[in-house]
C-alpha cells in the first residue's frame, strides 16, 4: 500500500510524533488495518527524517510517499487512487 503524505497545518490525519508537523494522507487503500500498518509505517518514515534536524524543516515541502517510490509523484496509485490534489504532488 502506498500513501502520498503532504505536511499540513489544516484537517491533517497524523503529526509527527518528534516535531509535531500535521501530515495530510492520501490513501492507496481504505481497509481499516491497512491504515493501521501504514500509520506505523508513516510515523517510522516521520521519525527518519529527523535524523539530521529536529525541527519541522525535516519533512520535505513537497509530498512524499511511503513506502518511498522513485517514479513521478503524480503516478502514483496513493496520488491516483487517493485524488491527490495538485499542490499535494
Amino acid at each position: 500500500m502506498q500513501v502520498l503524505c503532504k505536511s499540513s497545518d489544516q484537517d491533517v490525519e497524523t503529526r509527527c510524533s518528534v516535531c509535531g508537523q500535521g501530515f495530510v494522507l492520501y490513501w492507496e487503500r481504505h481497509t481499516r488495518t491497512e491504515r493501521a500498518e501504514a500509520l506505523k509505517e508513516i510515523q517510522k518514515t516521520l521519525q527518519k527524517q529527523h535524523s539530521h534536524q529536529s525541527d519541522k524543516a525535516a519533512h520535505p515541502d513537497r509530498g512524499f510517499l511511503v513506502p518511498e517510490w522513485n517514479g513521478p509523484i503524480a503516478f502514483s496509485g496513493a496520488a491516483i487512487l487517493g485524488n491527490a490534489p495538485s499542490w499535494a504532488l
